[in-house]
């Protein structure tokens, strides 16, 4: 075999993998967009390509369901809030171990790796009982805050990597112009660290959309559910049957991750492969 068709064999594998790869993602979405725009109601009689396609279920996740809006404006809220104050926590932390030299700085890095190993969920039993004693059960706000707590061990390595790319010499200058610590950060280190910051704002965005278990175990009244626990209900109770429905509310989840990534995608890919070049 020469070296030329060798080469040849090695990139239709990799074509091979990728196009692979692209179906297994591709097909569940295109079947989830099918189904609705099904008049069915059950997926048994639902098909990829519908023979009459409808906007019903569109027209009653905004017209009969009173409580879908308000499941995607809680969502909505708990991600906008999770984006900016959790990045910006981030950035400060990230910008302290980088930056600074203290007591406990080494220890509390390996902390931060140690702390990404464990979810959230292995803590559910205390921060249920520290959100009841402080009268944010069943609230979104306290769902808020542990979004936000557990943003930080988990990203903040990922930052502070990025700041020690930095050259040491921008803030040596600024301080010789006379910038204090905060000036540096938000003048110096926060646009030249745009690519990642990105990455994490949209990494936190997304999170309370994805997320099932966290929001099912702290919230109990339907007009507080977000929509991953407001779409579960719609086909486990009252509308079991109503699985199209369900696919409809599904994909409109995308339309506000699709958002944000387009509006940040010209920083995402070198933040993506910047990101814990140095430790």
């Amino acid at each position: 075999m020469t070296r030329k068709m060798k080469s040849n064999l090695e990139v239709a594998g990799i074509y091979l993998v990728v196009i692979i790869m692209f179906v297994v993602i591709l097909y569940p979405i295109l079947w989830t967009l099918g189904a609705s725009f099904n008049r069915s109601t059950s997926l048994a009689t639902a098909s990829l390509i519908p023979e009459v396609a409808t906007l019903a279920h569109y027209e009653w996740l905004f017209g009969q369901s009173s409580l879908y809006l308000t499941w995607y404006k809680n969502t909505l809220m708990v991600a906008a809030a999770n984006s900016i104050v959790a990045t910006f926590l981030i950035a400060l932390v990230a910008y302290a171990f980088s930056r600074y030299r203290f007591v406990g700085r080494k220890n509390g890095m390996y902390m931060f790796l140690l702390l990404q190993m464990f979810p959230s969920l292995m803590a559910m039993v205390a921060l249920y009982i520290v959100l009841n004693m402080f009268g944010l059960l069943n609230s979104l706000v306290g769902l808020t805050l542990i979004y936000i707590g557990t943003a930080i061990p988990l990203n903040a390595f990922l930052v502070k990597g990025y700041f020690d790319t930095i050259p040491r010499e921008l803030d040596e200058s600024a301080k010789l112009d006379g910038a204090g610590h905060f000036r540096i950060f938000f003048t110096i280190m926060l646009p030249l660290a745009k690519p990642i910051i990105a990455v994490v704002a949209l990494f936190n965005f997304m999170g309370p959309f994805m997320d099932f278990i966290l929001p099912r175990i702290l919230l109990r009244s339907p007009e507080n559910f977000t929509l991953a626990v407001g779409l579960f209900n719609l086909i486990n109770n009252a509308y079991a049957n109503n699985f199209t429905r369900f696919a409809a509310g599904a994909i409109l989840i995308a339309v506000p991750i699709a958002a944000v990534f387009l509006f940040l995608q010209r920083y995402l890919i070198s933040g993506l492969s910047s990101g814990a070049t140095k430790g």
